[in-house]
């Protein structure tokens, strides 16, 4: 049976203020996104994701000696035994998302400062989870095919060993490039849902770990993580940029959802759709294969035209995706991936002055009443 109608407003928190934070802003006016004051663009053209996700966990841009000591941290990418044999044992029945979850549970068995809650322990679930979440979602990947996994390569950056674990081959320098800077641009979001997710577990006084279980369980959802995927699955039913215009307009008409148009927060351009719309038609022309940019292009159009909706960071990352050869039930945990950073410095904000969030709820349902008799 279903319960009485709540307002949308009720639903969504919408404009509720639920913590002070220092992590990351947004002018949705401006279509600007900052990272402790760095404007996401100057991060995408200019830093690592090995960097910005220092930034995002300590506050500051490291400098030349805690860059090193930091990429030699998030080297060590081995999993743990019992990490590798959850996700060989399930690889060939789990989906991306639940070994995922699995995967960041099992990580934090026998580790120093388990189940603390102070900042040293914080810091170094934080890092020993964005070292190792890439290995895991590449080693099911690989298992699910009946391949061999590929170990990662320590003397490799981030991202390029990520690209290399999942396919087995080296990927060419741009496109490794190009895969670093879709992590940046994903790395954090302000107070989304799995962020939200992640404080409130972290306020009960969890650890750091159980919180981003947490957070990685809210993005499987496809209204909030997996949208992208949802929005290739839509692009490959097209098939062409020819009858992308006529397909938006009748699911417009039907009133069916549309995956990557439109923001709660931006009234304008999505800054990070914008830079991922350059990078997918650079990867486009590349590969000399301009579909799937045009069919993204031809919706971004045609859902303007007719809605006036700008596209987010879903539309154009799931062809960006495609194109550096990441299979789209993949793209959520990759998602996962990179906000593990994000997620992981709102956990430690949260530690810093705990306060447990419990909201409240407007009741409307029946007014008390008496139990029957004789029942």
């Amino acid at each position: 049976m279903s319960g009485p109608a709540t307002s949308k407003k009720s639903v969504q928190l919408s404009g509720i203020v639920v913590a002070e934070s220092s992590v990351s802003s947004i002018d949705p006016d401006a279509g600007v996104l900052m990272y402790r004051g760095y404007d996401i663009a100057d991060l995408a053209e200019h830093s690592a994701y090995e960097e910005t996700a220092f930034l995002l966990l300590y506050g500051e841009l490291p400098d030349a000696a805690g860059r090193e000591a930091f990429a030699q941290e998030l080297a060590q990418r081995e999993l743990p035994d019992a990490t590798a044999e959850a996700i060989d044992r399930s690889a060939s029945t789990a989906a991306p998302m639940d070994l995922l979850r699995t995967a960041a549970s099992t990580l934090s068995f026998g580790a120093a400062g388990q189940g603390a809650i102070d900042r040293g322990a914080g810091l170094a679930a934080a890092t020993r989870l964005i070292a190792q979440l890439p290995t895991a979602v590449a080693r099911h990947h690989r298992r699910r095919q009946g391949l061999e996994p590929v170990a990662p390569d320590a003397s490799l950056p981030y991202s390029e060993n990520f690209l290399t674990m999942v396919s087995g081959e080296r990927p060419s320098e741009r496109a490794a490039r190009i895969f670093d800077i879709a992590m940046i641009l994903h790395a954090e979001h302000e107070m989304n849902a799995s962020t939200f997710t992640a404080r409130v577990v972290a306020g009960t006084g969890a650890d750091l770990t159980s919180a981003i279980v947490a957070a990685i369980a809210a993005l499987s959802g496809p209204l909030h993580g997996g949208a992208n995927a949802a929005a290739m699955a839509l692009f490959e039913e097209w098939g062409s940029p020819e009858r992308t215009p006529s397909a938006v307009r009748g699911m417009l008409e039907r009133k069916e959802k549309l995956y990557g148009f439109g923001h709660p927060l931006y009234r304008t351009y999505d800054p990070r759709a914008l830079i991922l719309k350059g990078l997918s038609k650079e990867l486009s022309e590349a590969a000399g294969d301009p579909d799937w940019f045009a069919i993204t292009d031809a919706a971004e159009r045609t859902v303007f035209e007719e809605k006036h909706l700008y596209p987010n960071v879903d539309l154009y990352s799931a062809s960006v995706y495609r194109y550096l050869g990441i299979p789209t039930d993949l793209f959520t945990a990759v998602f996962a991936a990179s906000r593990t950073a994000g997620w992981s410095a709102h956990v430690l904000e949260q530690h810093t002055d705990n306060r447990i969030i419990r909201p409240s709820a407007t009741y409307v349902g029946e007014p008390r009443r008496s139990y029957p008799q004789g029942r």
